[in-house]
C-alpha cells in the first residue's frame, strides 16, 4: 500500500479527483446534490448577488457535497468492513445520512434568506 500523505501535490490532487468520480459514478444521491449545485451557481450568475451571498451560498453548497462525500466514504467503509446488517452498523449510517440532512437544511437556510434579501 502507498503512502498518499508524502505523495506530490498533483498525484494526491488525482486520488481526490479519482474519489469524486468513483462517488458520482456510485451514488444517485450525490449526482443529485452536484446538478442542484450546477442549477445554485447559474441562478448566482443570473440574480448576481453580492460577494458576500456569494460566499455563503458556495459555502453551504461545499457543505452539502462535503458531507455527502463523507457519507459515501463511512458507507462504503462499514459496508466493506460489516457487510451483513447489524444495529450498530446501521446507527453509524443513518448518522452519517443525519449529517447530509442537516448540511442540506442549512444550505436551504442560506438559499431563503438570499431569496428574502433579493426581494426587498
Amino acid at each position: 500500500m502507498s503512502d498518499h500523505k508524502n505523495q506530490a501535490f498533483v498525484r494526491r490532487l488525482g486520488f481526490a479527483l479519482a474519489g469524486l468520480g468513483h462517488a458520482l459514478r456510485a451514488e444517485r444521491s450525490l449526482r443529485t446534490q452536484a446538478a442542484v449545485f450546477v442549477l445554485v451557481v447559474a441562478a448566482l450568475i443570473v440574480l448576481r448577488p453580492g460577494a458576500l451571498w456569494w460566499a455563503a451560498v458556495m459555502l453551504a453548497s461545499a457543505a452539502v457535497l462535503a458531507a455527502e462525500l463523507f457519507n459515501t466514504a463511512l458507507e462504503a467503509l462499514a459496508d466493506h468492513l460489516h457487510p451483513e446488517q447489524h444495529p450498530r452498523i446501521r446507527i453509524v449510517k443513518d448518522c452519517a445520512a443525519a449529517a447530509v440532512l442537516i448540511a442540506s437544511l442549512g444550505a436551504v437556510a442560506v438559499g431563503i434568506a438570499l431569496a428574502v434579501h433579493l426581494l426587498r
